[in-house]
This record gives structure tokens, C-alpha cells and sequence, in this order.
């Protein structure tokens, strides 16, 4: 509406009136002389209110500064201007435009407030993204959701300037990121690339967070060198992480892999897995009622201590002349082969007992002379098994088996001894049946759990326990988990030991919970329990019959869990987190530690391996230190808690609280425990007074005191 109408007369419209824009003309004097609708309820006043009124009379607040100022500069040159305003009274931001005509000013205001705090936001976000990203030795980039590089790091820059060297612009913030990747790389390695990207970009944002990798090579300064990109969308974003690994040594070192594979890199010798092969094709091809196979292992009677004392150095060459003095003294068509560490091993084809037995012998004789090396006598003595096959026997790894089991025979009586197969020798053996026979039986009846205390850093609060699995073995008493659990994972019983163990924690959490002691409760799942694909329907059925709130339990995976079958594992951790359920990495930093998985993966937690702190506490300068906060640093952005296990020193606690982990784990803060003494020892630490960090500093330090 202009000043001076009595309203709009019959017939005629403001055509401004449907602008979702405020719109405001001033005349040169900077009074207003129209404002349209959208302006009226901007002020939250009628046009006829504000009309023929000074402009910076009417809006409060705006008179000195920069809108003012600009106004005049539009009026005083006649060049339109276009700017951002944060109105400090209102806290909101606006888009101004000033548009000069011959009376005076258009200005025309649109709010951006959200748009402003939202991009606000996402710089913060890149800024701290960019931080982490500094802390990593990969070349890494983030990207928008159009493709431009928004942040790279140092490595990025420094592998650009050796591209330079070749005439190939790499590119930098702001540069298109597939556009500056095509320069230098091969068509189908671009293709390739582009179309993973793609891929990523195509995916809804409030989707699962997708990854991409892919290697190739490029013409590094004046050498070929390759890498591994790694990508991957952040979750609920449009953006994408890439890592530019240089794997140049992993890629030369496959190069010789072939001959690698099959051969022990000391000696030259073949190694395990071509022996068994060997074996296994003689197996195979031997008669039925003909001679059989033959293994013999040697093993080197007290070779450690020849290591400790002379060195490596000396120790390698007395196994390169075991190798050679064995290869001379075996029949021909035989192997001989290293099985690792001071064991070789021979294959003997139609062999039967008594000629492998007169082999072993005359294998023995050549350690009679002492072996020489850099001016040193070495006087060495083996201990070697015989096994031969039997006509039931047809897998090489069972009469692998039989032989490692006379040589421990042989070591056992004396060492310098040879040693033929018997059953009798299968005492070892027997217990792992056992053990995969009882678990198939009542064995899960006789499986305890204890709880170890997780607790929060920066109140001192016990947060949840992880659950930890024990066999209360009849005869043998209290087993620890490795006993028995790597023996269920080879047979597929640790599917039903952690079926029952999810059904025994979510009951116990939610009893303790009814008693006041709400613990959030984690427990290991193994990559055995994705490949079945009832892990999902097991953790419902758990919770169901327990009435467990699912955000207080935690599922815990190791890298390597992942990794052995990464799409199935995302899947299922994906449909758990999408009704509640917790995921934790667990033990980070101990197997392959790829960021762009880390990125899909739906977690929410991530556990810091102790080594990673027994690193910490050796570094030079805080070197891993930094790394640690580098890491803790990631999780904070990526909105991941991270727990810091294996923290049983005073300095381990003082360390994962400098770089800023949420939660620890660890004999200085609580030893595991049997669940009835789990209430008692938690209403004991909130009696003198919560802080359980304080109070096992207290501790510490009256025994060191003492």
C-alpha cells in the first residue's frame, strides 16, 4: 500500500500483495512510502501505521549501522547492493536488497534465519571435521553434496604439490573433486571413481550412510605409486569423506605375492599352506591298500634361547642352514617345507611307518655337527613327530595335527627324541572335543556371566557394566573365555551361547533396574551371529521377554567382526539401531581401521583398545597421545561416544581424561564381578559419593602411601 490511498479503491490490488518478501520503498529523505503485506506482518503493524514515517523510526534498532550505511552508499552512487543482516535485537537473521530508482529506495527483505544458522552449523561442523582430519596421515577430503571440495587436509596438499612436479592440477577447496580426479588417472580408474561417488550422492540423506572403496595408481612426483580410496557419506548428511591411502608398499609387496604365499620369506622354503596343499593332492592320489603319507615336523630344542643370546641375525642363519641341511637328506620327491618360528616340516610320499620312522632318524643325524655363523659354533638338537596316514585319513590338516602331537611327545620325553603317533597322544585334541561336544549339551547350563563396571569420566558415575562369560566347568572349575569361546566359534555353538547370554543380561539389567540401578548393559556379539542372520530376531526376543528398554543395551563387535562380511554386518546393525539398540566397535585399533566404514557403520560407540593406551603411556612427546585425541576427537564429530578399555593405572585414567574419551573400563575402576554382588558394590561407590575415578585415585594413592 502507497501513503496517501484510502485503501484500495473497488477494482484495484496491490500486485505485491502475494511477495512472501517484505518490500518497503523510501523516498530520498528515508521515509517510507509503500510497504507491501508481507512487510506489514514482518513489523507486526499496519501499512497505514508505518507509512510516511521515517524509516529507522519505524525499525527499531537499525539506525547506525551497517543498513543505514549502505542505504546511503545506494543512494549516493545509484548501485543496487544485496547483504546479510543479523538483526541484533531480534537475534534473526535477514537478506537485504536495495534497489535505487528516481524517488528513491526499493528494499526488499527476506528472512534467511534458518538457512544462515543452518550453514552457520555446517561450517562448525566442517571446522571440527577439518581439525580431525589434520590428525590423519591419509590424503582426505570432505565434499558437498554438488562435489566441491569443502576442506582437505594436509596430506591432500602436500600429494598435490608432487602432482604439480608432473603438470597435473590435483585441485583444492572449491575445485569440482571428480573433475580434478580425472587429471592423471586412467579412464577406467575415473569411471570407476565416479561412479562410487555417484552412488554415495544418490542416496537419501536420512538413509543409511553408504561406502565406497576402490584402488588405483597415479604418477606421483617421479614414481608410480597407488592408493587405496576409501569413501563414505556422513550419516544424515549429504557430505562425503574421502581418504586417499597410500598403499604403494602393499601393492609392490602383491606384486611378489605369488611366489610369497607359498613360500617362507626366511628361507625360501615352502610354507604351511603349500605343504598342506602337497599333502592333501597326495592324500588324494595315493592307493588305498599302497604305502602312505608321511609328516614329519622338527622342531628346534630350545632354539629361544639361542635367539636371545646370539640375536636374530645369527638365529636366521642357523634356520637357513637347517632348511638347507634337510632339504639335502631327504628322498627325492619329498618336501621340506617351514611351518613358521624354529618348526620345519617334511612330506614324505609312499612312506609307510618304518621307512618314515628310518627318515626322522637320518633327519636327526645332520644335526650331529654344530652349525657355524659368524665365527660361533652352534650346537642345535631337534625333537621331530611322525604321523602317517591311516586309510580313513584323507584331510591334510588332521595328519598335520597327529604329527605336531608326536612332536610335543617327542619334546616331553627329552627333547632330541623322535616321536611316532599314537591316539594316545590326543589328550589336547580330546579337550577340544570336549569342549565342542558339551557346548552342543548342558555345558550352557554351567555358563556364569560376570560384570565389569563401565564408567563415565566426567562425573565418576558407574554407566553400565559389559557382560563377560565364564564356564563353571565340574571338574575344572571357573574357565576363562578363552578355554572354550574360540572352540564355539569354530563349531557355531557361540550362536546359542550368545543367544542365551542376551536372554541372561537383558533379565539382570531389568531386574536391577526395578531395584533402582538403572546399567546400561554390553555384550559381545560374534561375526559367526551375522552370517546366521538371526542376531536381529534374537536381541527382540531377548529384550521382549525381558522388558529391557532397548537403548540400554549395548551390542560390542570387534573391527575384524566387521570385516569378514562388512554388507551383512551394516545390514543387521542397521535394523538393530533403527528400533534402539546401541552398537559399540570394540577393541579399535587392534585390527584393520578403515574411517570410511567407520563413517557407514551405524554405531554409537567406540571402544579404545589398551594398547592403543600401553602405546599412549611409551610415547615420545605425546606423539600417540595426540592420535588418541585425534581419534577421540572423530567420534565427538561423528557423534560417537568412545570408551577407553584396559585403563588399570593412574596414568591411563589422567590420559583418556586429557583426550576427552566419555567413558573407561578397567581393573583400576572395578574387576569383573559375579551379578549378585553387582547391586552391593554399586550402592557402595554412591555411598562415598559416586565419583568412582576419585575414588580409586584415593586408593592408589593410600597404597602408595602405605
Amino acid at each position: 500500500m502507497r501513503a496517501g490511498d484510502d485503501g484500495l479503491r473497488q477494482g484495484r490490488t496491490d500486485p505485491l500483495s502475494g511477495v512472501p518478501d517484505a518490500v518497503y520503498h523510501l523516498d530520498r529523505d528515508r521515509v517510507l512510502t509503500y510497504v507491501n503485506t508481507a512487510g506489514e506482518a514482518m513489523m507486526g503493524c499496519s501499512a497505514s501505521e508505518m507509512l510516511q514515517r521515517p524509516f529507522f523510526a519505524t525499525f527499531p534498532g537499525l539506525r547506525g549501522t551497517t543498513v543505514e550505511k549502505t542505504f546511503g552508499a545506494v543512494l549516493a552512487d545509484g548501485r543496487p547492493r544485496v547483504f546479510e543482516y543479523l538483526h541484533e535485537r531480534w537475534d534473526h537473521w535477514f537478506e537485504m536488497r536495495a534497489y535505487p530508482d528516481s524517488r528513491g529506495l526499493t528494499v526488499i527483505v527476506r528472512d534467511v534465519d534458518d538457512r544462515v544458522r543452518s550453514d552457520l552449523r555446517r561450517d562448525d561442523e566442517t571446522r571440527q571435521l577439518t581439525a580431525v582430519m589434520e590428525a590423519l596421515p591419509s590424503a582426505t577430503v570432505l565434499i558437498d553434496g554438488d562435489g566441491r571440495i569443502l576442506t582437505a587436509n594436509r596430506a591432500w596438499v602436500a600429494n598435490g604439490e608432487l602432482l604439480r612436479t608432473n603438470g597435473i592440477d590435483a585441485g583444492g577447496v572449491g575445485d569440482h573433486y571428480l573433475t580434478s580426479m580425472a587429471r592423471g588417472l586412467r579412464r577406467s580408474d575415473h569411471a570407476a571413481i565416479v561412479a562410487g561417488v555417484s552412488r554415495l550422492q544418490a542416496e537419501p540423506v536420512d538413509g543409511p550412510a553408504g561406502s565406497f572403496d576402490y584402488d588405483y595408481s597415479a604418477q606421483l612426483g617421479s614414481a608410480a605409486s597407488w592408493f587405496r580410496l576409501q569413501a563414505a557419506r556422513v550419516e544424515g548428511s549429504p557430505r562425503i569423506v574421502v581418504a586417499h591411502t597410500d598403499v604403494t608398499d602393499q601393492v609392490r609387496d602383491e606384486q611378489v605375492l605369488a611366489w610369497k604365499a607359498g613360500h617362507d620369506e626366511l628361507t625360501g622354503l615352502p610354507n604351511r599352506s603349500t605343504l598342506l596343499e602337497l599333502t592333501g593332492a597326495a592324500l588324494a592320489s595315493g592307493p588305498p591298500d599302497g604305502p602312505g603319507t608321511a609328516l614329519l615336523v622338527i622342531d628346534l630344542d630350545g632354539f629361544k634361547t639361542v635367539n636371545d643370546s646370539l640375536g636374530h641375525e645369527i638365529g636366521d642363519s642357523l634356520l637357513n642352514q637347517v632348511g638347507s641341511r634337510l632339504a639335502d637328506q631327504v628322498r627325492p620327491g619329498d618336501a621340506v617345507g617351514r611351518l613358521g618360528a624354529d618348526q620345519f616340516l617334511v612330506l614324505a610320499r609312499d612312506c609307510d611307518s618304518s621307512e618314515a620312522a628310518s627318515l626322522a632318524f637320518r633327519l636327526q643325524t645332520t644335526f650331529r655337527l654344530p652349525f657355524a655363523t659368524s665365527g660361533i659354533s652352534v650346537p642345535l638338537t631337534a625333537s621331530i613327530g611322525v604321523a602317517v596316514s591311516r586309510p580313513d585319513v584323507t584331510d591334510p590338516h588332521q595328519l598335520l595335527s597327529d604329527a605336531d602331537a608326536a612332536m610335543f611327545a617327542a619334546k616331553g620325553s627329552g627333547r632330541d627324541r623322535v616321536h611316532l603317533f599314537s591316539p594316545g597322544l590326543r589328550e589336547a585334541a580330546r579337550w577340544r572335543l570336549e569342549v565342542a561336544t558339551r557346548l552342543r549339551g548342558d555345558a550352557i547350563d554351567q555358563l556364569v556371566v560376570h560384570y565389569q563396571p563401565v564408567v563415565r569420566l566426567d562425573t565418576g558415575e558407574v554407566e553400565g557394566v559389559e557382560a563377560l562369560v565364564r564356564w563353571q566347568h565340574p571338574e575344572r572349575g571357573l574357565l576363562p573365555p578363552d578355554t572354550f569361546l574360540s572352540v564355539a566359534e569354530e563349531t557355531g555353538q557361540v550362536i546359542p551361547i550368545t543367544r542365551w547370554l542376551l536372554r541372561e543380561t537383558t533379565r539382570k539389567a531389568a531386574e536391577w533396574a526395578a531395584q533402582g540401578l538403572p546399567l546400561r548393559m554390553s555384550v559381545n556379539v560374534s561375526a559367526r551371529h551375522f552370517s546366521a542372520e538371526t542376531l536381529v530376531r534374537d536381541v527382540r526376543v531377548a529384550l521382549r521377554d525381558s522388558g529391557l528398554p532397548p537403548d540400554q543395551l549395548i551390542l560390542e563387535l570387534t573391527e575384524t567382526c566387521v570385516a569378514e562380511d562388512p554388507t551383512r554386518a551394516e545390514d543387521q546393525l542397521a535394523v538393530l539401531r533403527s528400533f534402539g539398540v546401541r552398537v559399540a566397535i570394540d577393541d579399535f585399533g587392534t585390527g584393520w581401521s578403515s574411517l570410511a566404514q567407520l563413517f557407514a557403520l551405524p554405531i554409537g560407540t567406540l571402544k579404545i583398545d589398551r594398547s592403543l593406551l600401553n602405546a599412549a603411556e611409551q610415547a615420545v612427546a605425546g606423539e600417540t597421545g595426540a592420535v588418541l585425541s585425534a581419534i577421540v576427537g572423530l567420534t565427538r564429530t561423528l557423534g560417537i561416544r568412545s570408551v577407553a578399555e584396559g585403563v588399570e593405572t593412574p596414568e591411563h585414567l589422567r590420559m583418556v581424561r586429557e583426550a576427552g574419551c566419555d567413558l573407561a573400563q578397567g581393573w583400576l575402576l572395578g574387576h569383573a564381578m559375579p551379578a549378585d554382588e553387582v547391586p552391593g558394590w554399586v550402592r557402595s561407590v554412591q555411598a562415598a559419593g559416586g565419583d568412582l575415578c576419585a575414588l580409586a585415585l584415593a586408593r592408589c594413592a593410600v597404597a602408595q602411601a602405605g
